[in-house]
C-alpha cells in the first residue's frame, strides 16, 4: 500500500470501530505485519500503541517522525498457538509447557529489568476441548503459585504503567 492507502485504510478501520461506540487504543495489524510508514500512520491516528513487533521482552518506545515516539508492547511469534500448534504441530501440552517454562526462565531473570510474556490465544485453536484443558491447567498453576512479580494484565494496561515513566509502580 501506498501511506495514503495505509492511512486510509487505518482510519476505515478506526470508523467502524467508533461505529460500535469503541475507540481502540492500540494495534495489532492484519499477519502482524507493517510498513515503514505504520508506527507515524498509527501514532498520527491516535493509537499509543503497537503490537506487532516480536523484538524483545521490554515495551519499547518505536521512533516516529513527529519525535514522540509509538509504545511497542511485544507479541511473541513463540509463545503463539499459530505457530506452536498449526505450524510446529506439536500438541497442547507441549505449547502449555512452553508458558510455563518460559515464565519461569523470565522470573530468573526479571530482578535485574521488568519483562514482559504475551500468551497469543486464539479461540478456534486453544478454545478446542482437548486442548483447552492444557492452557487451563498450566495458566492454573502459576496462578496458584501466586508469584508476587507476575502481573497478569492487558496490553493497555502495561502502555497505561508505561506512560507513567520509569520506575513507577504498577
Amino acid at each position: 500500500m501506498s501511506e495514503d492507502e495505509e492511512r486510509e485504510m487505518i482510519a476505515r478501520t478506526l470508523q467502524e470501530f467508533e461505529a460500535i461506540g469503541v475507540r481502540p487504543r492500540g494495534w495489532l495489524g492484519p499477519w502482524i505485519s507493517e510498513s515503514e510508514n505504520t508506527p507515524d500512520l498509527l501514532e498520527e491516528a491516535g493509537f499509543g500503541y503497537v503490537l506487532d513487533w516480536a523484538h524483545d521482552d521490554q515495551p519499547t518506545r518505536l521512533d516516529t517522525r513527529s519525535g514522540k515516539g509509538i509504545l511497542s508492547i511485544p507479541y511473541s511469534q513463540e509463545i503463539n498457538d499459530i505457530p506452536s500448534i498449526i505450524t510446529r504441530h506439536q500438541e497442547a501440552e507441549t505449547f502449555a509447557g512452553m508458558i510455563e517454562d518460559a515464565i519461569e526462565q523470565l522470573l530468573a531473570e526479571c530482578d535485574r529489568r521488568p519483562l514482559v510474556l504475551g500468551i497469543a490465544l486464539h479461540p478456534y485453536i486453544m478454545g478446542q476441548a482437548h486442548r483447552a484443558l492444557h492452557l487451563d491447567r498450566a495458566l492454573t498453576r502459576l496462578r496458584e503459585a501466586a508469584d508476587p512479580r507476575i502481573w497478569w494484565t492487558t496490553a493497555g494496561a502495561i502502555a497505561d504503567h508505561m506512560a507513567k515513566g520509569p520506575g513507577k509502580p504498577a
